[in-house]
């Protein structure tokens, strides 16, 4: 889907642990966060949300959102391309992601990667740690 007139903005990319839509319309982010504790490895984080809001374009995209390892470039987990069209310069469109069970290997930094249509746009880290026993 690369019929796009103008590349959107990416607003913002948040880790969560829940997200509720209010009866106004409104997004609550709740427990937003960017470290991951785990007492022993391989470790499981049960559940995770990661929100992108796209703005300021005008066309059709394809998202994907995943998580890597910086140590060897792999991917611990990755969405399935989401494809969303903005009509208007002032549309906005968020897609929201729902992780479950991703289990990280090791300890570790790792990096949150927002694609958009086959190109990293944004990448930022999630340290995953080791925890005292």
């Amino acid at each position: 889907m690369n019929n796009s007139l103008m590349k959107p903005d990416l607003q913002f990319s948040i880790v969560c642990d829940s997200i509720r839509r209010e009866d106004n319309g409104k997004m609550m982010f709740l427990g937003i966060f960017e470290v991951i504790g785990a007492k022993n490895f391989p470790a499981t984080h049960h559940e995770l949300f990661i929100a992108n809001r796209w703005i300021k374009g005008m066309g059709r995209f394809t998202e994907r959102t995943r998580i890597v390892n910086v140590k060897d470039n792999k991917v611990v987990v990755e969405t399935k391309d989401v494809d969303f069209e903005l009509k208007a310069i002032e549309s906005s469109h968020t897609v929201i992601s729902k992780f479950m069970n991703i289990v990280f290997h090791e300890p570790g930094r790792y990096h949150v990667e927002v694609i958009l249509n086959g190109e990293v746009i944004r990448y930022y880290p999630l340290v995953v740690a080791q925890e005292p026993n």
